[in-house]
């Protein structure tokens, strides 16, 4: 089971907090994931789609409790996807066009909402219920092992921008962006998208999300500890290969016999140890160095060297 499904099937297993929420909920599963088609005057029909299990066990339930609506359901089986695809259709009947004004789908002349109404989400329990319906009918949740991202697809712009509204309501920053025909409302923050999850209910998919952040921690603080010790390295080495290199010069121009003991005791260590820093190189000499002694020694090399070449000698 994916990561999206997991957190669908949980949300959809929350119990309401008022006797309103499942209204709210209901409401957001049908504006996401179903289709209402007009057949004449006070004539329709509602299919919902989904291949979420979760989508159409809560869908029916809350239908025959809420609306007390005759319902159809078909599975069928996607051959080239090789996933169930559930079909939940509310037949044309008698209350049907009242449900879907109690929906907040249709205004009482018929005619289509483009929002969420207030009447939906007037307490703060059922605009949580409704947000976690949108995440059960539409939501994307990415697997938290990989980059962070929560998106609903959902159609309509209007009603996109009203369900970011709603999301920005609990203090989260959700974005609309159009997508193929429809409009994904997403969010990229990890932070965020664990605070949007934990207050929907989704409490086992948050301590995942935790998890993977912690794993993504220690990864990123050993990264950036082997990448500062090889640029360390890096800068070592070149550091290392200037100072054997000044020695060699040193000794081209006959300065050498002539150094004193403690530089010359240099210049024998950095030949016999190319490669080392000189922290590690002060840790070889009798008695043992400092780095910065050993750096004060490389300062009166450059220095000889520096008036050698001024000399013109």
């Amino acid at each position: 089971m994916s990561f999206s499904a997991e957190v669908r099937d949980e949300l959809a297993r929350c119990e309401p907090a008022c006797e309103y929420c499942n209204l709210a909920m209901l409401a957001a599963l049908t504006r996401v994931c179903g289709t209402l088609s007009i057949t004449g005057p006070d004539r329709y029909r509602v299919a919902v789609a989904t291949e979420t299990g979760a989508v159409a066990r809560t869908m029916i339930g809350l239908t025959h409790q809420i609306l007390k609506l005759k319902t159809e359901f078909t599975v069928r089986r996607s051959v080239l996807h090789k996933v169930r695809n559930y079909l939940i259709t509310l037949p044309e009947q008698p209350d049907l066009k009242k449900a879907l004004v109690l929906l907040g789908i249709l205004d009482r002349t018929g005619g289509l909402v483009p929002g969420i109404p207030h009447h939906i989400v007037a307490r703060g329990c059922c605009r949580l219920a409704y947000i976690r319906g949108a995440l059960i009918a539409g939501g994307f949740v990415a697997d938290p092992r990989g980059d962070f991202h929560l998106e609903i697809a959902v159609q309509g712009e209007a009603f996109a921008h009203a369900l970011a509204d709603l999301i920005g309501g609990l203090g989260i920053h959700a974005r609309v962006n159009p997508r193929r025909g429809s409009f994904a409302v997403y969010i990229k923050s990890a932070e965020e998208i664990r605070r949007l999850l934990e207050l929907t209910g989704a409490h086992r998919s948050v301590a995942e999300i935790e998890d993977a952040r912690a794993v993504k921690s220690v990864k990123n603080d050993v990264n950036r500890r082997v990448n500062a010790e090889l640029a360390n390295q890096g800068r070592s080495a070149g550091a290392a290969g200037a100072q054997v290199a000044l020695i060699e010069r040193i000794e081209r121009a006959g300065l050498r016999a002539g150094l004193p003991d403690a530089l010359e005791e240099f210049c024998r260590l950095r030949e016999a140890h190319p490669d080392l820093s000189l922290r590690d190189l002060g840790a070889l000499a009798d008695p043992p160095l400092s780095k910065s002694a050993l750096y004060h020694r490389v300062l009166r090399l450059e220095k000889i060297a520096a008036e050698h070449d001024a000399s013109g000698a």
